[in-house]
Formats: C-alpha cells, sequence, structure tokens
C-alpha cells in the first residue's frame, strides 16, 4: 500500500503537529512542535487518518501547496 506524505514547513516558532487516530473514536496520537524555518515530512498510515496543523506553515501536499495561518 502506498501512503501519501505531506511536507510542513513552520512560518513562525511553535507550530503544533496533531496526529489523529482512525477507528470509531478519534484521538490525538502523536503531537510535534515546529520552529520556524523546520521541516516535517509526514505520512498518513494504518494509524493516522487526519492531521492538525496549529500555527503559520506552508503545507505541501500531492494537491498543492496551502499556507495556514497563525494566531493574529
Amino acid at each position: 500500500m502506498q501512503s501519501e506524505y505531506i511536507v510542513i514547513k513552520a512560518k513562525e516558532d511553535g507550530v503544533n503537529v496533531i496526529g489523529l487516530t482512525r477507528g470509531n473514536d478519534t484521538k490525538f496520537h502523536h503531537t510535534e512542535k515546529l520552529d520556524r524555518g523546520e521541516v516535517m515530512i509526514a505520512q498518513f498510515t494504518e494509524h493516522t487518518s487526519a492531521m492538525k496543523i496549529r500555527g503559520k506553515a506552508d503545507i505541501h501536499t500531492a494537491y498543492g501547496v496551502m499556507t495556514s495561518e497563525g494566531k493574529e
């Protein structure tokens, strides 16, 4: 099975990347904190069905690039 990757580049300090589980009850299962300029390559797996990005970051996917907004 080929799993999809995403690339997250933090545009400010303290960007949170939160992995959410699959199954009947969606739960947080992993959290990473990135500082400005740091890059994380993440993969959707049999355990990870969704990711939440909190903070200002560029998110690169197979569908294009989007930017999340930080708190104003």
